[in-house]
């Protein structure tokens, strides 16, 4: 199946908007509220005040509570298996990685060498239910948002590359079109990326008419209902 590709105009027009935001226009395309496709648990967010994480997924799962069942040569090949899948084209990449373990965190695989190393490779940031660390000496730019901190990578290693991950509650498959950021991530569906500048338009809108209601003098209920319905009329 080919891969789905967009515009760097539109990935960077998205990038001007939170992700609460995408979250929102979102549910103006889909018709209503959901319950799935972002995630549900906070993250550490290494840079509050970096623009938001607007790129394909690159996908892997990882283990920190126990060494890899592999031979140097075996363990180093996985290793360079892992930089050649987050090196591929398209850029830019996000990459999202399941921490596996019983107890994720326990050992941290970001920090400054791979926070580095993979910005190198194309990526903007991670999204990882696993551990971060070395927080003063990220490569600047480079986004981390992750599970938990923690000072010691421990038997950290790559378990498999490529494959469907789970990051709190937001299933992500390989080249998924992510948006993260401080307040979380969200996959935007390939279906609707074109979609998205339009649908945020139409939602800011709606917004707007009620918060200009609301700081008028002898703002009421009634205003409310009035500036629900002059939104109904927005498309």
């Amino acid at each position: 199946m080919s891969e789905e590709t967009f515009a760097l105009e539109l990935l960077d027009e998205l990038r001007k908007y939170d992700t609460p935001t995408i979250c929102n226009a979102l549910e103006v395309l889909l018709g209503g509220r959901r319950i799935t496709g972002f995630t549900t648990e906070p993250f550490v967010c290494a840079d509050p005040k970096l623009p938001p994480l607007v790129g394909y997924a690159r996908t892997a799962t990882l283990r920190a509570s126990e060494p890899a069942l592999l031979s140097p040569k075996e363990a180093r090949d996985q290793r360079m298996k892992y930089y050649e899948y987050i090196a591929a084209e398209p850029h830019p990449t996000v990459v999202v990685i399941q921490d596996i373990d019983a107890r994720p965190g326990l050992g941290a695989w970001w920090g400054e060498v791979h926070a580095l190393v993979h910005q190198k490779l194309g990526s903007l940031g991670v999204v990882t239910n696993g551990a971060i660390r070395d927080l003063d000496f990220i490569a600047p730019g480079f986004q981390l948002l992750g599970g938990k901190i923690s000072p010691s990578h421990a038997f950290v290693h790559i378990v498999d590359v490529g494959v469907e991950v789970n990051v709190f509650g937001l299933t992500v498959r390989h080249h998924d079109l992510i948006h993260a950021d401080r307040h979380g991530a969200v996959v935007i569906p390939a279906h609707l990326a074109a979609r998205m500048p339009h649908a945020i338009q139409v939602m800011i809108q709606r917004e707007q008419l009620i918060m200009a209601a609301a700081r008028q003098p002898g703002f009421s209920v009634e205003d409310i209902r009035r500036a629900m319905d002059k939104g109904d009329d927005i498309h």
